[in-house]
């Protein structure tokens, strides 16, 4: 018998195809440079991982341990009664719903979580706790007081005075952080909204009563066994959804605002090209920009730019990934690095020095990816730690905010001399203009005298504004990395609908040069172009971070009140999207804009097409209900086309589909119009 020798053929490890993976060259470099030094990236794992075919459909229930029931639909999909259960008898419907109502009650949980943590440091602002933290826009503390019933004046002698400021700091922070769990009423900023809007949730029984309970109620009802009635569900949705966008996020907006100075257009770049080899590069990851904050303020001082100095560098470049990145971005011009799916290509170009990442959207794949660097990762929040020993924690305390900063800023100037020999920047980056707010926006349309929106609805109305778009949301290593972004707002703006963008999808179009007044001439329409040149905006505003999205809300209030297009936000000639969501938060935000009346459009995929009943309760029967809708659109120029119809359903409503004369005005209809 003759001896017979077995030898293992090993498959090389399938990897990312870089011109596949993205539009944006940087990343293309990044991930090439990644690849031939042997580090895996997410672009990499998106290839060797695929998502679960049941999951992705949203029938796959783990929620008690006589599961997971996974509900495939049968191969010649459903004809006549859908027979389909879980062991407990939950029906596909039951599944999805429950498994939407926890994605909701994720994101909510995550943004106001990040407010909470706001009003929490404002509070020890108004307390005196802190020195350093101050308020800097004392005039937006004003403008939000009354909407948590808080007086800004005193009678006295039959005299209207000025209350003290500090008072009213202390009572609008306690009133601020007693909206999370107060046990009587309903929360405080749900009448900022147009008053049919209003009337509408409290008529539907749907007004949140505190942000905490709304997100607990929804971990009850999806519990094995309680509630098993899709419509049921999707009211506590829509609670706990107004609840994030009504009420913890927009808190966590305006305090930011109070306490960091509201934001106004600047001048800053974008992409990994912005990192500097001759600088200590300090990359700032994550959403909460309270240590931020003070990690500008640290590396923009004399001592710590000196302190680098005599570590060999020229000086100290930060750049922000993610939200923690745009909150910075808006108020001081720190320029971001990239997006989401660039994280990790940021430390790989060798010349982060740290990386400071506090909550959500962080990878933990950075830890493995730092190990293969010099770079520093620096864990910051008490709720987000990560497992692998060469991750350093440095706990954030407001009491001791610039020590901390200043000990992350010196320990990234220490590691620069610790770089290998090989560093690679992309030299790609853009220019862009971000920093708008419903404040400077209004200011662009009208000036000092003049400020309103009634000239944004003029524009509407005469047809050179077709309409309004909002593009927010993630990056997805399941698509092409940006390129749904770029290709649905170059398709809108070339129909003349204004975009307003928040969180990645802002940075994205950012580093693809989307973001300046010049583009207008370049890729918008006629009568969009003209408003921008006009008027000296880009035809793409940058209004700031996930929690942001607020600022849209309440621009389109804005928009409503200016009168002319309706009474309410389901009026309007508007839609939204996220092209390219990856997060339980997107739902959540998803949620609160179809609520308050307005037609949305995911891209990628929705976990609902396991469940047709649930799927076309979103897709076409919320609509009835609150003017809003859900829909999903991969394909990025069908997509556009889905929000342009919308919006041009919308226009022919109002009675403003036809195109209107120019009229030339003298000076007697100049002044017969209300300032």
């Amino acid at each position: 018998m003759s001896e017979t020798t077995t030898t293992t053929t090993i498959k090389p490890k399938k990897l990312a195809d870089p011109i596949a993976s993205s539009i944006d060259p940087a990343t293309q470099e990044m991930i090439k440079r990644a690849q031939e030094l042997g580090v895996e990236t997410v672009f990499d794992r998106a290839v060797t991982m695929k998502p679960c075919n049941i999951g992705i459909q949203g029938i796959c229930c783990k929620n008690c341990a006589m599961g997971p029931c996974r509900l495939p639909l049968p191969k010649a999909g459903i004809e006549g009664e859908d027979t389909r259960k879980g062991l407990c008898g939950a029906t596909p419907n039951t599944i999805a719903a429950r498994n939407f109502a926890r994605m909701v009650a994720a994101g909510a949980a995550a943004h106001s979580d990040h407010g909470r943590s706001v009003a929490e440091v404002f509070l020890s602002v108004a307390r005196k706790e802190t020195n350093d933290y101050k308020i800097k826009d004392p005039a937006k503390l004003l403008q939000i007081a009354p909407y948590f019933g808080v007086a800004t004046t005193v009678e006295v002698d039959g005299e209207s005075l000025d209350r003290d400021f500090d008072e009213i700091a202390l009572e609008v922070a306690e009133k601020a952080l007693a909206e999370w769990g107060k046990p009587e009423g309903t929360l405080a900023y749900l009448k900022r909204a147009p008053a049919p809007l209003y009337e509408r949730w409290k008529k539907l029984g749907e007004l949140p009563r505190n942000i905490d309970r709304e997100i607990v109620e929804i971990m009850h009802r999806t519990h094995m066994g309680v509630d098993q009635d899709y419509k049921n569900i999707v009211k506590q949705c829509t609670r706990a959804s107004l609840a994030d966008g009504w009420g913890g996020a927009m808190i966590a907006t305006d305090l930011q605002d109070v306490m960091f100075g509201s934001p106004s257009p600047l001048q800053s770049e974008a992409n990994l090209g912005i990192m500097k080899e001759d600088h200590v590069n300090i990359i700032i990851h994550g959403h909460e920009p309270l240590l931020s904050e003070m990690i500008v303020a640290a590396a923009q001082s004399a001592e710590m730019i000196d302190y680098a100095k005599t570590k060999g560098a020229k000086g100290i470049q930060l750049g922000g990934i993610c939200c923690t990145g745009n909150e910075i971005l808006q108020r001081h011009g720190v320029p971001p690095a990239g997006n989401f799916l660039q994280q990790e290509l940021a430390i790989i170009t060798g010349a982060c020095d740290a990386m400071v990442v506090d909550v959500q959207c962080v990878f933990q794949n950075l830890a493995n990816v730092a190990k293969c660097f010099h770079t520093k990762l620096i864990t910051t929040h008490p709720i987000a730690k990560m497992e692998q020993d060469n991750v350093i924690h440095i706990e954030f305390d407001e009491h001791h905010a610039m020590e901390d900063a200043k000990r992350i800023v010196k320990m990234a100037s220490d590691n620069f001399k610790n770089r290998g020999a090989e560093i690679m920047i992309p030299k790609h980056k853009a220019t862009q203009i971000a920093g708008f707010g419903v404040e400077s926006i209004e200011y662009h349309l009208g000036g000092t005298f003049r400020g309103s929106y009634y000239t944004l609805n003029d524009n509407i109305i005469n047809g050179r504004i077709r309409g309004i778009a909002g593009i927010v949301g993630c990056n997805n290593a399941r698509v092409k990395h940006n390129e749904e972004h770029v290709t649905i707002v170059k398709e809108l703006i070339k129909n003349d609908v204004l975009v307003l963008t928040t969180g990645c999808s802002g940075i994205t179009l950012a580093m693809h040069g989307l973001l300046t007044p010049e583009t207008a001439q370049v890729f918008c329409g006629p009568g969009l172009a003209e408003v921008c040149e006009t008027v000296g905006i880009p035809p793409v505003l940058h209004l700031g971070s996930c929690v942001d999205n607020s600022r849209i809300l309440l621009a389109a209030t804005e928009v409503v009140k200016a009168g002319g297009l309706g009474n309410d936000i389901r009026d309007l000639p508007a839609a939204g999207s996220a092209p390219e969501w990856m997060s339980e938060k997107a739902i959540a935000i998803g949620q609160y804009f179809v609520a308050s009346g307005v037609y949305t459009v995911f891209g990628y995929q929705m976990p609902l097409d396991g469940a047709p009943k649930f799927k076309n309760y979103l897709y076409n029967e919320l609509e009835e209900i609150y003017g809003g809708k859900w829909d999903c659109e991969p394909d990025p120029i069908k997509h556009a086309h889905k929000m342009i119809a919308h919006i041009d359903k919308k226009r022919k409503a109002l009675g403003i589909d036809k195109a209107r004369e120019r009229v030339l005005m003298d000076m007697a209809d100049r002044q017969a119009l209300e300032a």
